[in-house]
């Protein structure tokens, strides 16, 4: 029974492998607090509907969501997918690297870069119309339903 015991141990920590490897999805609320605990709520003028409705479009809240490549040839990355052309880099192709990242700091379930250079796309001019999916869904639209239900 042995060998039965190390295939026993062999499949849990296949199975512990794959568990430690899943995306961290976040929910609207636990994703609203913690921007909210980083300063993100009124950042740049831009209340914290905005950040939500944003990351919801870009990622789903998926801490760990890589876009499909750009026509650039580029790529997006993380929870805001943060694009590789100017924002971190991806070892494949040019970048301006503007967060000084690179592009896998965004696809961990940390956020906390993520959300800094996040603060930083928002202080350039584009502000956050550098986020198509924040320009179709979610300007000037009412965003009271994004931290609506949430305890902040």
């Amino acid at each position: 029974n042995h060998s039965l015991f190390l295939i026993a141990l062999a499949l849990t920590f296949l199975f512990l492998l794959i568990a430690v490897n899943e995306a961290k999805v976040f929910t609207k609320c636990e994703l609203a607090s913690i921007l909210k605990g980083k300063g993100m709520d009124g950042y740049h003028g831009y209340s914290l509907g905005n950040w939500i409705c944003m990351a919801y479009h870009e990622s789903r809240y998926n801490s760990r969501a890589v876009g499909p490549r750009n026509s650039d040839g580029s790529r997006d990355y993380g929870i805001f997918q943060i694009n590789s052309r100017y924002w971190c880099k991806n070892n494949q192709g040019p970048t301006a690297n503007g967060c000084n990242k690179p592009c896998s700091a965004f696809t961990n379930d940390d956020i906390k870069d993520d959300i800094e250079c996040a603060k930083r796309i928002v202080r350039d001019p584009q502000k956050m119309g550098a986020w198509v999916a924040w320009r179709n869904h979610c300007k000037g639209r009412d965003l009271s339903q994004w931290t609506r239900g949430c305890r902040l």
